[in-house]
């Protein structure tokens, strides 16, 4: 079966990020993303992967733009709706929907499991992820991560299922 991971880290508040940025460092949740992304395909807005200064690693990039002439700064898959991104994942395919906001926003309804990072602090911020439906999606996994010398803010894992 097709699984289609939403991941994200987004604030109390869903915030995302700012001016096409993270707007809090963490390593360990980095580490986490590289971990459960890796060998799979990554799905994202022209924004996010305007965001990274090379291709990650090990993976699939695909993004999503309305600009037919769109030239990316590496080579990717370039495709123009989350419909077409969506119908590149084969059914036994695992592939992560990495942001941004719009993006995760249309993929709500189409998603099948949510790895969320909630950093536990409010921000300024221009990009915002969407509520969790509790209605929709059940909270299958909680792993809290207090603030240490390396991470400015308290996060936790949220791992969830649609019901």
């Amino acid at each position: 079966m097709r699984k289609l991971v939403i991941i994200a880290a987004a604030a109390e508040n869903n915030a995302l990020g700012k001016d096409n940025e993270l707007v809090w460092h963490l390593p360990d949740d980095f580490k986490r993303f590289k971990s459960l992304t890796s060998g799979h395909k990554i799905i994202m807005g022209r924004k996010t992967l305007e965001s990274f200064p090379k291709p990650l690693p090990n993976r699939t990039h695909i993004a999503i733009t309305r600009d037919e002439d769109y030239t990316p700064k590496f080579p990717c898959t370039i495709v123009h709706s989350l419909a077409e991104a969506i119908a590149l994942v084969k059914e036994d395919e695992t592939a992560f929907i990495i942001g941004g906001g719009e993006i995760y926003k249309q993929s709500m309804d189409r998603a099948t499991d949510i790895e969320l990072t909630r950093v536990h602090g409010t921000f300024d911020a221009d990009a915002f992820f969407p509520e969790i439906d509790e209605e929709l999606w059940e909270l299958v996994k909680e792993e809290y991560h207090p603030k240490d010398d390396k991470h400015k803010y308290d996060f936790s894992y949220l791992s969830y299922k649609r019901k």
